[in-house]
């Protein structure tokens, strides 16, 4: 089409270029900006110090659970970065982790010999053997050099070096980098210090909780067979529903997320176009064509027919496209603003001249057949147990707040399916359902977990949208959405906590406001509702952690939110044991002690996350899993990270493992009427 002729069918808006923003004409026409997103990829970097890591957090960069910090004063911790973020880190001294191990620190030792108290000596026996864990503190602080010495039984021993842990200029004491091997089991362990002093201390079992309750022969499990999108999900809780009337039902959550659905967009040069209904609702049926007329002097129009927009670029006296990028902007939102909204490609200036370009359909990008529908999503619960009247204690396990954790739907319904199958069967899991009344939300964020399987499988992120233009052109898809798990109410970054961001590209973007978005609302509806809710588990991966409150800290002086009482610690402490224990029992994995304790005190600041919520204004003792426990390479004796997405193989067993942890909880949650308080 050489040109635009005006009839009744056609809507012609010609704007005279002494109309639009006047700039100088560049002698030839910009190169693209690029319109697809940068791939990127879970690696290990390696981090020069605390410091930087806390700029790291700052910065929301899209940091896992994994944290190690190393002898050399580094930390290492696995991220998901595309190749230019990664370089971007560079002048931090960030770079993707070496494979040899780091030297320990050579530190001078003070004139007088520091206090040495070992804080916990542990030792665990897991499917690969024996391991043992040191936590001490030194009154020299972090620049202290402690190494801890142990023995065992038939002369056995070993040396390791401990590093100190610092968190936000914070000195919390000093670990293992990872729980070091042991030939036999430790018996004892003895700390010095560069600086001339020693302790002593006997190793104790870890994790040494109360056993699971046995079942009976013919107890069923292992009803997983692969990973499952959310409507896979959904199917199988109400199925579990239909099949067991007498002892669970389907509960449809209030809040409607936004939906796998997203505006149809087009790029064209640095103009991006963004269609004003959601691709699925008829955004992906606009087209845009930019025609250059052929002749000289031409005024820049565009025209419209249905749904599809044409643009005829002005030209020169020689017939040259003058058409500058901010001059088309604004003629496509005059001439086509009820079908599409015309942008800048983020802080560009306009100035460059755009150049002709065959019709383009507008396309929302994503990638889920048709049969994965693009509405509003209901988010289900499936609430268990024989009274399901508010009169017994109440539990609540959801999981998948972040999409990519293909691993934790599996985990809750695992527990859901053997807790239904076994109840006529097994007395333990009868006593379960009579004493307690059980909220179980696989999907919390059915959105991003289908933008995850479909479309960019590091997800992290709900699917709502808060970007500006400036940061909402298409290569820039993969970073939208708000962090889940930074969208609630309780030492929030509205409050003034740190581990959060503002910066909607942010893995860790909080939202416009706390519960800005259904997904975060659904959980609380639920605490809010059924105030006889009394435990929680939100299940993450991966690391290997098991954690709870404070969740969150302020930066300045590293004020976290206030602590629960020493009764309350050690219920926390002695209920995580025995959940641990469970975990253990399945196939030999241990939890390490060093990430076993508040948020604040084994991982980092994390504001406005759930845990905290339901503890701090509902009352309700919130724990969170990280599954998907480093494995342990006999070859090279060394931890390995799993991953968010492992095969299956491996997804399978994390499943199973924190599948009886899930359900040892809720025994924990049967106990808590009969003990009377948490404190006893």
């Amino acid at each position: 089409m050489r040109g635009l002729r005006a009839s009744a069918s056609v809507l012609a808006i010609t704007l005279s270029l002494a109309l639009l923003p006047t700039t100088a004409v560049p002698a030839a026409v910009t190169a693209a900006p690029p319109a697809e997103p940068e791939p990127a990829s879970l690696m290990t970097i390696s981090v020069p110090g605390r410091a930087a890591f806390d700029r790291l957090v700052a910065q929301g960069a899209d940091l896992t659970e994994r944290v190690r910090p190393q002898p050399d004063g580094s930390i290492q911790v696995d991220a998901v970065l595309t190749p230019s973020q990664l370089a971007a880190l560079q002048p931090l001294g960030i770079a993707r982790a070496d494979t040899t191990a780091p030297a320990p620190p050579q530190q001078k030792g003070s004139a007088q010999a520091d206090q040495i108290v070992i804080e916990r000596a542990v030792w665990f026996k897991s499917r690969d053997g024996y391991f043992l864990s040191v936590e001490a503190t030194s009154s020299a602080g972090g620049t202290a050099a402690l190494t801890a010495a142990w023995r065992g039984s038939h002369g056995s021993g070993g040396t390791v070096a401990m590093v100190p842990y610092v968190d936000a200029g914070a000195y919390l004491g000093h670990q293992f980098t990872t729980p070091a091997p042991a030939d036999r089991r430790p018996q004892w362990v003895t700390v010095t210090s560069a600086g001339g002093g020693s302790t002593q201390a006997r190793v104790r079992e870890w994790p040494d909780g109360e056993r699971p309750d046995r079942t009976v022969p013919g107890y069923q499990k292992d009803f997983i067979t692969q990973y499952m999108p959310p409507d896979q999900i959904n199917e199988r809780v109400r199925a579990l529903a239909k099949r067991y009337p007498h002892l669970a039902e389907i509960m449809a959550l209030p809040y409607k997320t936004n939906g796998y659905r997203r505006h149809a967009q087009a790029q064209f040069g640095t103009v991006v176009v963004t269609s004003l209904a959601y691709g699925s609702e008829g955004g992906n049926d606009v087209s845009v064509e930019f025609v250059d007329p052929g002749a000289p002097d031409r005024a820049l129009q565009v025209g419209v027919r249905g749904k599809s927009v044409t643009v005829s670029l002005a030209t020169g006296s020689g017939g040259q496209l003058t058409s500058t990028a901010a001059q088309v902007v604004a003629a496509l939102n005059a001439g086509a603003g009820t079908l599409l909204k015309a942008t800048p490609y983020r802080d560009d200036p306009g100035t460059g001249v755009v150049a002709a370009a065959a019709r383009t359909p507008l396309t929302d990008f994503l990638k889920a057949p048709a049969s994965v529908s693009r509405k509003p999503a209901t988010v289900l619960a499936l609430r268990v147990g024989t009274k399901r009247n508010g009169s017994r204690t109440g539990v609540i396990a959801y999981s998948q707040e972040h999409a990519r954790e293909w691993v934790t739907p599996l985990v809750t319904l695992e527990a859901a399916e053997r807790l239904l199958r076994n109840y006529q069967r097994d007395p333990a899991t009868r006593r379960l359902l009579n004493r307690t009344e059980i909220f179980i939300v696989p999907t919390v964020n059915p959105d991003g977990a289908n933008y995850s399987f479909y479309d960019f499988n590091l997800q992290r992120k709900n699917m709502v949208n808060h970007c500006p233009a400036a940061q909402a052109d298409p290569a820039l898809r993969n970073t939208w959405g708000v962090d889940i798990n930074r969208n609630y109410a309780s030492g929030s970054l509205f409050d003034g906590y740190f581990g959060a961001s503002a910066n909607c590209q942010s893995s860790v973007y909080a939202g416009p406001a706390e519960h800005s978005e259904a997904e975060s609302g659904n959980v609380i509806w639920l605490a809010k509702t059924f105030r006889n809710i009394r435990f929680a588990l939100n299940v993450h991966s991966y690391g290997g952690y098991f954690m709870w409150p404070p969740g969150a800290y302020k930066f300045d002086g590293r004020v976290t939110l206030p602590r629960p009482s020493p009764a309350e610690e050690a219920y926390f402490l002695r209920s995580a044991r025995t959940i641990e224990q469970a975990i253990a029992a399945e196939r030999g994995t241990v939890t390490w002690p060093q990430q076993t304790g508040p948020v604040t005190d084994v991982l980092y600041s994390a504001a406005g996350n759930s845990a905290d919520e339901l503890w701090y204004d509902y009352g309700v003792f919130g724990w969170d899993f990280e599954v998907g426990n480093d494995l342990w390479d006999p070859a090279t004796k060394t931890w390995q990270p799993v991953g968010f997405q492992p095969p299956f193989e491996e997804g399978h067993k994390e499943a199973m493992e924190f599948a009886s942890g899930l359900i040892s909880l809720i025994g924990v949650a049967a106990d808590y009427r009969s003990a009377g308080t948490a404190q006893q």
